[in-house]
This record gives C-alpha cells, sequence and structure tokens, in this order.
C-alpha cells in the first residue's frame, strides 16, 4: 500500500499572534490546521479570531479543558471529518 504527502508537504508549526476576547495570544500550530480553520471561517462568515474565540469558549467548557492549540486541532480535525461522511 502506497501513502503519498499531505497536500503542500510535511511542514513544522508556526506561531501566529490572534486577540481573543480582547486578549492577545500566541498560537502555535502545523500550516494544515491554520489553513482548515482559515476555511472554517471563510464558509461561516466569520474573521479567524472570531472563530477561534469560540472554539476557545467551548474548550473552557470541557470537563477537563486541553490547551487552545490542541482543542483547535480537534476542532479542525472533527470537522474535516465530518465533511468527509
Amino acid at each position: 500500500m502506497n501513502i503519498d504527502p499531505p497536500p503542500g508537504g510535511f511542514a513544522g508549526p508556526v506561531k501566529r499572534s490572534i486577540t481573543i476576547a480582547g486578549h492577545e495570544t500566541s498560537i502555535t500550530l502545523e500550516p494544515i490546521f491554520w489553513r482548515a480553520l482559515e476555511e472554517a471561517a471563510k464558509a461561516r462568515a466569520l474573521p479567524l479570531s472570531a472563530l477561534v474565540a469560540e472554539i476557545d469558549a467551548l474548550r473552557i467548557l470541557a470537563a477537563d479543558p486541553p490547551n487552545l492549540a490542541s482543542a483547535l486541532r480537534t476542532w479542525a480535525f472533527s470537522q474535516a471529518n465530518d465533511s468527509r461522511s
């Protein structure tokens, strides 16, 4: 069985600053996750910062909240899997 690399190849994490609820924070994600979040924000007609803030609000409600980067990756991955169903 052969597999292919991800679109755009393999790339390490990229740090970005984003404002959530009036506070600037840095988030480090791989480019494939940044693209997925940007596409999801565009599809929802939201700024990226607003989408991240919504995911952050959901994350905080979890019984054992993960860090924000983990929550963003998990959310983006779940959205990609939902769109394939």
